[in-house]
């Protein structure tokens, strides 16, 4: 077997890939801590042709030096937006009819595999600080929270890792809307 080469797999550049249709998804990072963490949720997105990141509180922007680190450029495709605070972004999200979900350990949580995007509405999903999660306050402004099955002895998933999962999953239900 060989490995193929970066010029054979067909990318799109970056100016192509701000043009191209995206699936109706949105990642908001609630405070983000790791810079690496932000890059890696870039890159993720961009593979995943997401249509936006909203970057919130303490969370760094572009550009920065330790997020091109591990985003490799993608900081560049993804469409992305500051806001000071989580409820700012979660309320233009809800002014632009988006269903607004976060990833986080809750009860009545749904269960990721469970989950189904909605068919009318833009969705956007919620990551939380690396300690203490998706705050409280945005937790009671939510439409729901999704629950990534966990079967070992750790509390939670790191965030880079939680966000590759979920992009995944969501693009598989979402990806006929690219098609």
């Amino acid at each position: 077997m060989k490995k193929t080469l970066n010029s054979e797999l067909g990318r799109l550049n970056v100016e192509d890939f701000k043009k191209s249709k995206k699936i109706p998804l949105t990642i908001v990072l609630d405070n983000i801590r790791s810079l690496n963490n932000i890059g890696s949720v870039f890159r993720t997105g961009d593979a995943f042709r997401i249509q936006e990141i909203l970057l919130c509180g303490i969370t760094a922007t572009p550009p920065n030096r330790d997020i091109h680190k591990t985003a490799l450029g993608a900081e560049d495709s993804v469409c992305w937006r500051y806001f000071e605070t989580t409820q700012q972004a979660i309320q233009s999200l809800k002014s632009e009819n988006f269903f607004v979900a976060a990833i986080e350990q809750a009860h009545e949580s749904t269960s990721l595999p469970d989950f189904q995007p909605p068919h009318q509405q833009p969705l956007a999903i919620i990551f939380g600080n690396e300690v203490e999660g998706v705050a409280e306050e945005i937790m009671n402004i939510v439409d729901d929270c999704i629950e990534i099955p966990q079967f070992g002895t750790k509390h939670s998933l790191n965030i880079s890792v939680s966000a590759g999962i979920v992009m995944w999953e969501l693009f598989q239900k979402m990806n006929n809307i690219i098609s």
